[in-house]
């Protein structure tokens, strides 16, 4: 099993979840003390993780839809479990993380590593096969788009959980 993935089960065996859909708000601010901003950003930056001595933000595109947020927390609280962080010249003792369209692509390995835990996070295998074993579904297209809906994550993000996970053995054509 991956760091990203040991790390999503140890904050969600501290925080007591055990079923969908998981709150990386919650787990943000209650469990590890995190200020959550929400403001307005570029398109292509989703948000960013800022380390100050005293205290850690996350700040949050505002005009991103819900569940982008809900993954963008939880790619933060990642970077947060996983990485030291990246310096930011500035006047004060800070390191930042930014979501943006590069992290997106997934090509640099701490970015790679945050977006898997944000999926082990709020897309936790043992809880989706579990929610699959209760589910009614005539498609692999239906069974996408239940999951999402019960995780609150994009069709996107489930598609390509389940794919990663085995049991879909490709992304299904969700434009229909």
């Amino acid at each position: 099993m991956a760091r990203a993935d040991v790390a999503a089960r140890e904050v969600l065996d501290k925080a007591g979840i055990a079923k969908p859909p998981v709150d990386p708000f919650l787990i943000a601010q209650e469990l590890l003390g995190v200020l959550l901003v929400k403001t307005e950003m570029k398109d292509d930056v989703s948000g960013m993780l800022v380390r100050e001595p005293t205290r850690t933000v996350i700040g949050i595109n505002q005009s991103h839809a819900p569940n982008r947020q809900r993954f963008t927390v939880a790619h933060e609280i990642g970077h947060l479990q996983l990485h030291k962080g990246r310096p930011l010249i500035m006047d004060t003792d800070v390191r930042v993380n930014l979501r943006d369209s590069v992290s997106g692509m997934a090509t640099d390995r701490e970015e790679i590593e945050a977006n898997r835990f944000a999926a082990a996070l709020l897309i936790p295998e043992p809880m989706v096969r579990n929610e699959i074993s209760t589910l009614n579904f005539a498609s692999a297209e239906d069974l996408v788009m239940k999951l999402q809906a019960r995780f609150k994550v994009s069709p996107s993000a489930m598609n390509f959980r389940l794919v990663n996970l085995g049991i879909l053995p490709n992304p299904v054509d969700l434009s229909s």
